[in-house]
């Protein structure tokens, strides 16, 4: 099966803000991106069934590029940063922080998720994908479940994951 993961485009928050499942606005250079994006998609295109985070970030970029209708998964959303949410990297006072920088592969954020929690529930979403009899699979989602598909369909290791980052707008092909 070809699954499409696509990236939700540029967030509204201030530069450094850690904003997790919070459900944020997008930039005001949205409707240029998400064309961007569009085009690209329309290469993969058609597809047997399309799904969406819950959150407006992907939902509206779904919509967007002709599936207003995608299925949600609240196992696509992005890592819970739990107290960190919607609070700028370096202004938060908790020695946790430091450690996590340290270990972020591991170790969760205060109240939140860890690495491993958020690969859990993505190789969850994408075992059940699996079993399922489609051929090609559209998934609009967040920077962290791409990673984790990523690592899922052997692109790349754990350990090397972040070098490979997708872009906002961006989409990585995985074959399951």
């Amino acid at each position: 099966m070809e699954v499409i993961m696509i990236r939700h485009t540029r967030v509204d928050v201030v530069p450094g803000t850690c904003y997790g499942q919070s459900d944020v606005p997008l930039a005001g250079t949205f409707e240029q991106e998400a064309s961007l994006t569009r085009a690209a998609l329309e290469e993969h295109a058609p597809f047997d069934a399309v799904y969406s985070s819950p959150l407006s970030r992907a939902m509206r970029l779904a919509a967007f590029c002709g599936y207003p209708e995608a299925k949600t998964d609240p196992r696509l959303m992005e890592m819970s940063m739990g107290k960190w949410e919607m609070r700028r990297y370096d202004e938060i006072d908790d020695p946790a922080l430091q450690l996590w920088y340290g270990d972020y592969l591991h170790l969760p954020t205060r109240d939140g998720e860890s690495f491993p929690q958020l690969y859990a529930r993505v190789a969850d979403f994408l075992d059940e994908l699996r079993r399922q009899p489609l051929r090609k699979v559209a998934v609009f989602a967040h920077g962290g479940p791409l990673i984790c598909a990523g690592i899922y369909a052997g692109l790349f290791t754990e350990e090397d994951s972040f070098a490979h980052q997708v872009p906002y707008g961006g989409i990585q092909q995985i074959i399951l």
